[in-house]
């Protein structure tokens, strides 16, 4: 299996590459990066998977279908006209002779996914590493957030490696059971601590949100 983990400066977004080595066929999120490690490669870019619609950064989504024949996965929640392929909770994509299983962690975003592939699971702003998304905008509810982490993510082994879609911190990966037992919102908090913990952040918008919400209604398209 081929993996490629992407760093973005500006918004500490991560963006990630996966690939079936035999019949070379690749999965990924939006980043002008991607086109030019695919040539350096050989892949065949097949879908460009987006875990939610960003508030903080313009997906390069479009623009990445424009130049290949790829598809744009998004969650049926997002009601977005500009997927090609609207996924829900236990559907699997089909990556070669592999597949990727899809799982709806909604809470940051009504429509935020995470992707589950071989030891990784790709958490998107759901889970982050040692934290977890805001949920105070974009329709987010931190009970559904808690609900989607504990009952879905942290049932996982706790070996699996978890990527996430942002680090402020240069950390690149986690894991499971890191998560579950170390993350300051979650480990050994109820339900209602977590709302509590989630109501208190009061954090700044993101600067871009009244840009990228709407151009990533489009896939990142100019609205």
């Amino acid at each position: 299996m081929y993996f490629r983990q992407l760093f973005h400066i500006e918004s500490s977004t991560y963006t990630y590459i996966l690939a079936d080595n035999t019949w070379r066929d690749a999965v990924a999120e939006g980043s002008d990066e991607v086109l030019q490690i695919l040539r350096n490669e050989g892949l065949h870019l097949t879908h460009i998977l987006e875990t939610h619609l960003h508030a903080d950064h313009i997906s390069a989504a479009h623009k990445l279908r424009e130049q290949t024949d790829a598809q744009v996965v998004l969650s049926v929640r997002a009601q977005a006209d500009c997927a090609d392929i609207a996924v829900d909770d236990g559907d699997f994509l089909v990556l070669g002779d592999d597949v990727i299983r899809v799982l709806a962690t909604p809470g940051h975003t009504p429509e935020s996914l995470s992707f589950r592939w071989h030891d990784r699971v790709f958490t998107g702003d759901a889970l982050l590493i040692g934290g977890c998304g805001r949920t105070d905008f974009q329709s987010g509810d931190a009970g559904n957030l808690y609900d989607s982490i504990t009952t879905k993510l942290f049932t996982l082994p706790d070996e699996t490696l978890v990527y996430p879609g942002h680090d402020y911190h240069g950390r690149r990966v986690s894991c499971i059971g890191e998560e579950k037992y170390n993350n300051p919102r979650l480990a050994n908090k109820s339900r209602e601590e977590f709302i509590a913990i989630m109501a208190a952040l009061n954090l700044p918008l993101p600067k871009l949100i009244d840009v990228s919400v709407p151009a990533n209604r489009l896939c990142g398209a100019n609205p």
